[in-house]
C-alpha cells in the first residue's frame, strides 16, 4: 500500500500529540484506531450532534397532535377525562382570559393567575402544514392526516415554516418491527425492561439497560476521532453531568458546567502564584509545580501528573475560548422566558446550556475540531400528576431553548453554523393516551423533534400513528396496546438516520445498532444526504 506524503506527515503528527488527546490515548488500541482513521480521512468539515434529552418521559402524545376530525374526536375522548382534563383545546380557539368562560368547554376560568393552568387559557393547538402527506393509517377514518403543536411551542413555528424542524413519528427501542398481536403473542423478541424509567433513559443513549457502558453517541465519535486532532478530549461534551450517551470504546465524555466565564472544571488552588496554602503566602506556583511534576521513578506518579498537566491545559484552552476575546464571546446570551402559568419571567436553563453548546461550537476551528456530540437535558417529565401545569412550561423552555439554540448559530462570528449542526430530543419514553386523573402514566412509542439546517423541514416522518384506545366489540387500533403506543420508528433507525449525516459509512452505522439490518428502510429521509 503506498502512502501519500501529507498522509505520513499527518499520522507522525497524531503519533506525537496522542499525549494531549485525553485518558484514552493511554491505550494502544485508541492509537491504533486513531492513526488508521487519520490515514483515511484527513480533512473533514465540521459538523456537531446536540441531543436534548427529556427525562422523565415526556407526554409526546401533548407535544404533536393529529388533528384531523376521526383522530381529534378520539383524543378528545380520552384526554377529556378526570378531575382535572389534559386534553388541549382544538386548533383556533382563542385563549379563554381570566375570569371568561370557554368556548368550547363552557368553563368559566379563576381569575389571575389560577386561570393559566387551564388549557382553556392557552388557546388550541397550533396547526402545522407539512409539505408531504402522511399516509392515513389502517384505522383512520380521514382523507388526510393534518397535525398542531401544543400552543407552548410558538417559538418553534418561525423554525418550521423555515424548514428547519421535522417530527420523527412514533420512535421507539424495537429489536425488529412489532405488530400489537405479535407483542402480546411475544412472538418477537422485545427490549427488556420497557416502560422503567432508568432503564429505557440507558435503552435510548446505548441499545441497552441500566448498565450499558457505551453509547451510540461515544462510538459514533470513535469512529472520526481522527479528525479532531490534539484537542479531541472534546469531542463529547456534556453540560448535565455524567451521560451513557457520550461514553465511546476511546471518547471519553467531557462534562462541563454552564459558568459562562470558566465553564471547564480545573483545579483552582494553584491558578495564581499568590495563592495561600497553609496560612503560607505565595505558593501558588509551587503547588502547581508539585502536581504537575512528572519527573518522578514512580509510574503512578508519572502517569498522575501528566493526567493532571492535560486536565489543566484543557480547561485553560476551553475556558479561554469563553473570555472576552475568545472565539465563544460572540454568542449572546438567551432572554428571559415568561413562565406561561405563573407568569414571571425567569432564566431558562435548557437555554444556559444551550449557549454554552454554541460557544464550543463556535471554537471549533480554534480547537481544531471537526466532529462533535453534546449532551443537554430538562427534568420533570414525569407527569403522573398536574399534567397542566408541570408539562406546559417545559413545553415552553423547550421552543425556547431551541429557537434561541437556532438563532444563535445563524451568527456565528458571521457566519451561519446551521447547516453544520443537528439538534434532536430523545426522551424516556411517551406516556398513556388515557389520563389518570390529572397525569398520565408510562408508556412506549413517542415522538420527537429534530432541527437544523440540513434537515429536511416541515415534514412528519415516519407513520405517524392511528390514534385512539380499543373499544369492546368496536374500534380497534393496530398500533395501540391498550393505551400504549408501539413504536414504528425504532431509535436504530432514527439515530442511525444521524450517524449516516455525521459522516459514517453503513458498516459502521450496522456496527453501533447491531439490530438495524431488522429494518427495510435503515435511515429515514428527515435529514439531507451526508456531504463531508
Amino acid at each position: 500500500m503506498s502512502m501519500s506524503n501529507a498522509t505520513r506527515r499527518e499520522i507522525l503528527r497524531r503519533a506525537t500529540a496522542l499525549s494531549c488527546v485525553g485518558a484514552a490515548a493511554s491505550t494502544f488500541g485508541f492509537q491504533l484506531a486513531t492513526m488508521g482513521s487519520a490515514a483515511a480521512q484527513t480533512s473533514i468539515g465540521y459538523k456537531a450532534l446536540v441531543c436534548i434529552f427529556l427525562f422523565g418521559g415526556n407526554d409526546s402524545n401533548n407535544m404533536v397532535l393529529a388533528t384531523d376530525n376521526d383522530s381529534w374526536g378520539r383524543y378528545w375522548s380520552a384526554r377529556r377525562q378526570g378531575n382535572n382534563p389534559i386534553a388541549l383545546m382544538p386548533a383556533g380557539t382563542p385563549a379563554t382570559a381570566p375570569g371568561g368562560s370557554n368556548s368550547v368547554t363552557g368553563r368559566v376560568l379563576p381569575g389571575g393567575n389560577a386561570a393559566y393552568q387551564f388549557p382553556e387559557a392557552w388557546g388550541g393547538v397550533l396547526p402545522i402544514a407539512t409539505l408531504t402527506p402522511n399516509p392515513v393509517p389502517p384505522g383512520t377514518d380521514a382523507p388526510s392526516r393534518t397535525f398542531g403543536l401544543n400552543p407552548h411551542l410558538a417559538s418553534l413555528m418561525p423554525i418550521w415554516t423555515a424548514g428547519r424542524l421535522a417530527v420523527a413519528a412514533n420512535v421507539g427501542p424495537l429489536i425488529v418491527p412489532t405488530t400489537k398481536t405479535q407483542y402480546r403473542n411475544r412472538s418477537v423478541p422485545l427490549p427488556a425492561s420497557l416502560m422503567s424509567h432508568n432503564d429505557q433513559q440507558s435503552t435510548w443513549q446505548a441499545g441497552s439497560a441500566e448498565g450499558a457502558r457505551r453509547g451510540w453517541g461515544g462510538l459514533m465519535a470513535d469512529q472520526l476521532l481522527a479528525n479532531n486532532g490534539v484537542n479531541s478530549v472534546f469531542t463529547a461534551i456534556s453540560t448535565s453531568g455524567n451521560a451513557v450517551l457520550l461514553a465511546g470504546q476511546n471518547v471519553i465524555q467531557y462534562q462541563m458546567s454552564t459558568n459562562q466565564t470558566n465553564p471547564a472544571i480545573r483545579i483552582n488552588s494553584a491558578i495564581s502564584n499568590n495563592t495561600s496554602v497553609y496560612g503560607t503566602g505565595g505558593q501558588g506556583a509551587r503547588v502547581r509545580e508539585i502536581i504537575r511534576d512528572t519527573t518522578g521513578s514512580s509510574y503512578f506518579m508519572q502517569d498522575y501528573g501528566a493526567k493532571v498537566i492535560r486536565s489543566q491545559d484543557s480547561a485553560d484552552l476551553l475556558n479561554a475560548q469563553f473570555a472576552t476575546g475568545g472565539a465563544g464571546a460572540v454568542i449572546p446570551a438567551p432572554t428571559q422566558l415568561l413562565n406561561p402559568i405563573t407568569r414571571n419571567n425567569e432564566n431558562n436553563s435548557l437555554a444556559v446550556q444551550l449557549q454554552t453548546v454554541a460557544k464550543v461550537i463556535a471554537a471549533n476551528q480554534t480547537l481544531g475540531i471537526r466532529r462533535q456530540v453534546f449532551f443537554v437535558s430538562m427534568g420533570g417529565f414525569d407527569t403522573h400528576d398536574v399534567q397542566n401545569t408541570s408539562q406546559s412550561p417545559l413545553m415552553a423552555r423547550l421552543a425556547h431553548g431551541m429557537a434561541y439554540f437556532d438563532g444563535a448559530l445563524a451568527n456565528v462570528g458571521g457566519v451561519d453554523m446551521r447547516d453544520q449542526v443537528t439538534t434532536f430530543t430523545a426522551s424516556d419514553f411517551s406516556r398513556t393516551f388515557t389520563t389518570n386523573g390529572d397525569g398520565t402514566d408510562h408508556a412506549w412509542g413517542s415522538h420527537q423533534f429534530v432541527m437544523g439546517g440540513a434537515v429536511r423541514g416541515g415534514d412528519v416522518y415516519g407513520q405517524f400513528p392511528t390514534i385512539g384506545v380499543d373499544v369492546q366489540n368496536g374500534f380497534q387500533n393496530p398500533n395501540m396496546l391498550s393505551n400504549v403506543l408501539i413504536p414504528q420508528m425504532s431509535v436504530d433507525q432514527y439515530a442511525g438516520t444521524m450517524g449516516r449525516w455525521f459522516g459514517l459509512s453503513d458498516s459502521q452505522v450496522a456496527s453501533i445498532f447491531p439490530n438495524i439490518p431488522n429494518f427495510t428502510n435503515r435511515y429515514l429521509d428527515f435529514l439531507a444526504a451526508p456531504v463531508a
